[in-house]
């Protein structure tokens, strides 16, 4: 369904290049300012989780955890280098993700949550002349990830996820999530009401990964637990803008 919606908007924006008239002013050395809303939607997987305890190290077979969607305010800055090449910054309150235990992870329920933090750089070309009042444009970017507020639900926590391999490595167990940087392929269409003020939608995607580490200090020494996991979040952005 994800993709779908995806694509339907893919499609309306390509059916608005066809329509132009005049309305707006974002030309060469303009700037504008964009608020407005994000989804994000997961297209996720993992890898198996894997234990190392006294020195060895094992696969644990069908373990694997999802992310849910969620929604966030955000913001964005750009600049007109030239009537149709543009450049923009894009900010957002750092959602709250939340995972969920898949396979024999998924009686343990949620797993845990971190707030993301994806500020990007994006380099954008803008169709049709600056006095137009559609505007679809393409672009493409960078972003750099990384996450704060990383907690564990309860069994988390306490290690007794890892009660199943053997009660002496359960105890009191810390996440951290990696950082990275995550390219970006975007797509929008802004639609100019007058000289100043805009509507816009756009959907980006990143492809995005990170690598979950868990470190428990149980009976018999630290447990070190890990696994990847594949984000790829669809981005949608809704947004009233204002170019000065």
């Amino acid at each position: 369904m994800k993709i779908r919606q995806a694509c339907a908007f893919a499609t309306l924006s390509a059916c608005a290049c066809a329509v132009s008239t005049t309305a707006s002013a974002q030309s060469a050395g303009s700037f504008t300012i964009n608020a407005g809303w994000f989804h994000l939607a997961p297209q996720d997987s993992s890898r198996p989780l894997s234990v190392s305890a006294l020195g060895q190290t094992a696969t644990v077979p069908n373990t694997g955890a999802t992310i849910s969607n969620a929604d966030t305010a955000g913001l964005t800055l750009g600049y007109f280098i030239t009537d149709h090449i543009s450049v923009e910054g894009v900010f957002g309150y750092p959602p709250k993700m939340r995972l969920y235990g898949e396979g024999n992870l998924s009686p343990l329920g949620k797993l845990g949550t971190a707030n993301e933090w994806s500020p990007t750089l994006l380099v954008k070309y803008n169709f049709f002349k600056p006095e137009a009042k559609f505007r679809p444009y393409l672009g493409a970017g960078v972003s750099y990830v990384w996450y704060s507020n990383v907690k564990l639900s309860q069994q988390m926590s306490n290690g007794a996820f890892l009660a199943a391999r053997s009660p002496l490595l359960v105890g009191k167990t810390n996440a951290d999530l990696s950082s990275s940087f995550a390219p970006v392929l975007n797509a929008g269409l802004t639609y100019n009401i007058n000289k100043h003020w805009s509507i816009g939608a756009s959907v980006s995607y990143l492809f995005l990964s990170t690598n979950a580490t868990l470190t428990t200090q149980s009976a018999v020494g630290t447990v070190t637990s890990k696994t990847r996991l594949k984000i790829d979040p669809i981005v949608t952005f809704l947004s009233v803008g204002y170019t000065f």
